[in-house]
């Protein structure tokens, strides 16, 4: 039952860092080219782009979780993510440069799914019409907002492997680090599109979509901050006593 519990504390952390990589890759994406009309190759390539610069961090990060430990990054990441989400994405959507405004959604009969019209405003200020395709996105600066998010996917994602495999004995491992990496990345994460979807679409706010992953992140922080112990300096093998591998 006490591992049961310890469990569950984990996949709270692994929660917070499921929502962060879906926001910095999947919702950036499903956002420019959605609700901001980003033309689809573009947005593609700015992901892309962003992606590639970023890859390295994934390393950087993780040797430096060595360093200083593994749960500090963690939460810098989510916490980071709480407090920056909603000024990032107005910024993605002054960069694609349409005046976005708002959402109308409507339902296909048929098949039930949820389909989203970009708004801006007349030339009048006055009334609502559908925004046309970004005739002129800055790239650059796309790049540059997609990145920031792909650095706080290295600090959530970067440590994780290494603080799951160190939190538990060996007898366990296994189980103990699938689970909760799972339940994170699958269920809290794997929700996001779909929620975030659905909640831009009942509200008409671009930024509603946001909400939560932001909740879940503010949530990982508070219960990992608070109740998750730093695993650094943890040496899995000293369990398995003179077995332990030779080292060179």
């Amino acid at each position: 039952m006490a591992e049961f519990k310890e469990c569950s504390h984990f996949a709270r952390a692994t929660a917070g860092q499921g929502v962060v990589w879906y926001t910095g890759q999947f919702y950036a994406l499903f956002y420019m080219q959605t609700i901001l009309k980003v033309n689809v190759k573009i947005a593609n390539i700015v992901v892309a782009v962003a992606l590639l610069i970023g890859m390295p961090f994934f390393t950087v990060v993780g040797a430096l979780s060595d360093r200083i430990g593994r749960k500090k990054l963690m939460m810098a990441g989510c916490l980071l993510g709480v407090l920056t989400y909603i000024p990032i994405y107005k910024a993605m959507e002054r960069a694609a440069g349409n005046n976005v405004v708002t959402v109308e959604s409507a339902r296909n009969k048929v098949t039930g799914a949820i389909s989203l019209t970009a708004m801006t405003t007349d030339a009048t200020g006055a009334f609502l019409v559908p925004a046309k395709e970004a005739p002129d996105p800055n790239f650059t600066m796309l790049v540059l907002l997609v990145f920031v998010q792909v650095l706080y996917v290295c600090l959530v994602y970067g440590p994780i492997a290494a603080y799951l495999i160190e939190a538990f004995p060996a007898k366990i491992r296994y189980t103990s680090l699938s689970l909760p990496y799972h339940i994170g990345n699958g269920v809290f994460g794997g929700l996001l599109p779909l929620i975030g979807l659905s909640s831009v679409a009942a509200t008409g706010n671009i930024y509603a979509g946001l909400y939560y992953p932001m909740i879940v992140a503010g949530m990982t922080f508070i219960v990992g901050s608070l109740l998750l112990r730093e695993t650094k300096g943890v040496r899995i093998w000293d369990e398995a006593g003179n077995r332990a591998p030779a080292v060179d």
